[in-house]
Parts: structure tokens; C-alpha cells; sequence
């Protein structure tokens, strides 16, 4: 297992996409500080507040950003060796399908929290440079948590974007379908209904905004179900399809 993530590692290291998600990732804290700014200008008169500015971020992030940028990370991992015809010879070598997919499962949730602390980081300090008010050391750590939990619950949810990939071999069907879910994020996000929706039931958890008439069970709930039957549909799906 740990040479299998090592060697992830390598190939990684040698590839672009790394960076090139760098870009996507902080495409958001800096929309929404264009955003913030492009605010004050209009109302010069009202301050802006840090936690405006981590709040509204991470709800661009788990809804639209994160959903689309993470599903084509996962199809990138999960793809790869489709597309450069070199999976049947590393199955070649005493390595079973299951710790494949677990050390590619491993690396994605290290991908994902890289992405999340830079761009918490970048929204920090570009509400620094914009002089935001209210930042105190409660609020740091308040927004931390919530941006790694919202991370975390992304992760688990890339599973069914997994199983997607397997079935399919091709990057289309993962775009279409990270961004089906996206709009339906879009549509639910003013709803009650949002706390049933995996996707946007994250950051329903994430930032606590849990709506009355569903309990926060239900909530985790339906995020634990997608991960569960993306994961175990992958497993099925891959040990038993022939790899030519």
C-alpha cells in the first residue's frame, strides 16, 4: 500500500494537473473578494466582515467550485491509466484492485485538503490586504473547521464520480455529471430540500445551516448512503470487469 501511494506520489509530481487544480482552487476566494469589493464600492459606508468573506467562500466552494474541480481530479486519478494503456500491466504485479483504488482514494483526500487550506489561506489573506473587519482568533479557527469538514464531506462524495469514471472510461460522462449535480447544488441551495441532497447537504453541515423541517440525521445520512454505494459499486464493478 505504501509503495502504491508513493509511486501515485511520483507520477503526480511529474504530471500538470496538480497545479493546474492549484488555479481552479483559488479562482474562488478571489472571485468572492472581487465580489466583496465591487460590494463596498456600492455601499462605502459598510464594513466588510471576515466572516462574510469565509462563509460566502466556502459555499462557493462546496456548491459550484469544489463539486466540478474535484470531480475532474477524481476522473483524472481514477482514468489515468485507461488512458495511457498501462493498467493491465500493473495489475501485472502481485497488487490487488482494492488497495489500487484505496492508495488513488488516499491520495485524492490529501489532494482535497491541500486545495482546501490554500484556499482558506488565500482568503485570509486577501481579507488582510482588503482590510476586512472582525478577525479574531475564534473566527479563524471556526472557519478552519468548517472548510476542512466541507473538504472532507466533498471527498466522500467523490466515490459515486468514481464509479462513474470506471463505468465509463472517459472524462465526458464524470464532466456531465459533477456538473448535473452543480445545478441541482444551484437549485437547492434557497430550499429546505438542500439538507437531502449530498452535495449541497455538506454544506448544510458544514457551516451548520441545518433547515427545521430535516434533522441533521438525515443530513448525514444521505452523504454516508452516496458514499457507500459509490464505494462499494466501484469495488464490485472493478473486481469483476475485465481489464484488456
Amino acid at each position: 500500500m505504501v509503495n502504491l501511494l508513493y509511486t501515485e506520489l511520483i507520477k503526480l509530481k511529474r504530471a500538470k494537473m496538480f497545479m493546474v487544480s492549484l488555479l481552479g482552487a483559488v479562482s474562488a476566494p478571489i472571485m468572492m473578494f472581487l465580489a466583496l469589493l465591487n460590494m463596498k464600492s456600492k455601499k462605502p459606508e459598510t464594513p466588510i466582515e471576515f466572516d462574510v468573506a469565509f462563509m460566502n467562500t466556502n459555499m462557493y466552494v462546496i456548491l459550484l467550485v469544489g463539486t466540478l474541480l474535484y470531480g475532474v481530479i477524481t476522473a483524472y486519478l481514477f482514468h489515468r491509466e485507461y488512458a495511457e494503456d498501462t493498467l493491465k500491466n500493473l495489475l501485472t504485479i502481485p497488487v490487488s484492485r482494492v488497495s489500487l483504488i484505496v492508495s488513488k482514494l488516499i491520495l485524492l483526500f490529501l489532494w482535497i485538503m491541500v486545495l482546501t487550506l490554500t484556499i482558506w489561506s488565500l482568503t485570509l489573506i486577501l481579507g488582510l490586504i482588503g482590510q476586512f473587519e472582525g478577525l479574531t482568533m475564534a473566527l479563524l479557527l471556526q472557519s478552519l473547521k468548517q472548510f476542512v469538514v466541507g473538504g472532507a464531506l466533498l471527498f466522500l462524495l467523490c466515490t459515486p464520480t468514481m464509479f462513474i469514471t470506471f463505468l465509463f472510461k472517459n472524462y465526458v460522462p464524470t464532466i456531465i455529471f459533477t456538473a448535473m449535480i452543480t445545478m441541482a447544488n444551484v437549485v437547492l441551495s434557497e430550499s429546505e430540500y438542500k439538507a437531502l441532497f449530498p452535495w449541497s447537504a455538506s454544506y448544510v453541515i458544514a457551516n451548520g445551516d441545518f433547515v427545521p423541517q430535516y434533522p441533521p440525521a438525515f443530513s448525514y445520512a444521505t452523504i454516508l448512503a452516496a458514499s457507500i454505494i459509490g464505494l462499494a459499486a466501484t469495488i464490485i464493478y472493478f473486481k469483476k470487469v475485465d481489464i484488456h
